[in-house]
């Protein structure tokens, strides 16, 4: 695929929706970001041109803007393009309405953004399931605010090296 296909692609969506931002990234790759308002009627749309396939949902922690990104990464099999579907939710009580009636399939993925994140997906009866962090009691371990150091220090005991394992710039 071309960048004229991408850039036929990106009109066709500029034209439809309200795009916030867009980023060629590829021949192969497209990024859009767009209203949250938006997200489900964009998903659906793309669905029926093709792109099927939800690759994967993941998040980013913009903790300085109070900020989470959802990214949401899609593929057509006939038209072989990823297009990154992007939309910004409130870091603090982060919740958002499920794409499961979209892609059925988005349940896992919204389960681990859930479980890693704290972001709690509306419709998704499985998203608070633990997939990974069985018996979890604190903050979701991905976001920037998470201590690994003052967690492993609360929950596990000191222990005492009595040989120093580090490696001092490759001498022996």
């Amino acid at each position: 695929m071309n960048s004229m296909n991408n850039q036929a692609l990106v009109s066709e969506l500029e034209n439809r929706f309200s795009l916030l931002n867009v980023d060629l990234v590829s021949e192969s790759q497209v990024a859009i970001d767009i209203s949250n308002n938006d997200v489900h009627t964009v998903l659906a749309y793309l669905k029926s041109l093709g792109w099927k396939q939800l690759s994967m949902l993941t998040n980013v922690d913009w903790i300085e803007e109070g900020k989470y990104q959802l990214v949401y990464i899609i593929f057509n099999w006939d038209n072989p393009i990823y297009i990154q579907v992007r939309t910004k939710i409130e870091r603090e009580n982060p919740v958002f309405r499920t794409v499961t009636s979209v892609y059925p399939g988005a349940k896992y993925y919204e389960r681990d953004v859930h479980e890693f994140f704290g972001v709690k997906f509306e419709g998704n009866p499985d998203s608070e399931k633990q997939l990974f962090l069985e018996n979890w009691d604190d903050l979701p371990p991905l976001r920037k605010d998470f201590d690994a150091k003052a967690y492993s220090d609360r929950k596990y005991a000191k222990r005492e090296y009595t040989k120093d394992f580090s490696n001092k710039g490759g001498k022996k």
